[in-house]
């Protein structure tokens, strides 16, 4: 495996640990839906949150959410509106960052929710 899809497999493994320990129950890892893949999709209380994992082993080039951009919002925006009605759920849905930089052994991890409002 390529060291960059290790790095995105060990980021998707640190945000699920940090998801959980933060009362989100983990509902599906990398759900896809046409050209989307979902990272993760949770859910705490009655929100649907709808996951992105950016992660990076350094900031040098920008923060990892700065490699979030408006193709994949949309394609993400697409799949969860399927995955809702395929699943026929009655939630709010909320999409958030889950930023890692990972180096070496020390993770930072940052949880933007509502992320896209920004974008």
């Amino acid at each position: 495996m390529a060291t960059h899809n290790e790095l995105g497999k060990k980021g998707e493994d640190l945000a699920v640990e940090f998801l959980q320990k933060n009362n989100y129950k983990i509902l599906e890892r990398n759900w896809r839906f046409k050209k989307a893949e979902v990272d993760i999709i949770a859910i705490k209380k009655d929100i649907l949150a709808v996951i992105e994992v950016k992660t990076r082993s350094s900031n040098y080039f920008g923060n990892p959410q700065d490699f979030v951009n408006q193709k994949k919002i949309q394609l993400l925006v697409e799949a969860i509106n399927e995955y809702v009605i395929y699943k026929d759920l009655d939630v709010e849905v909320r999409f958030d960052i889950v930023a890692i930089i990972q180096n070496k052994n020390i993770s930072k991890i940052e949880h933007l929710e509502d992320a896209f409002l920004y974008f």
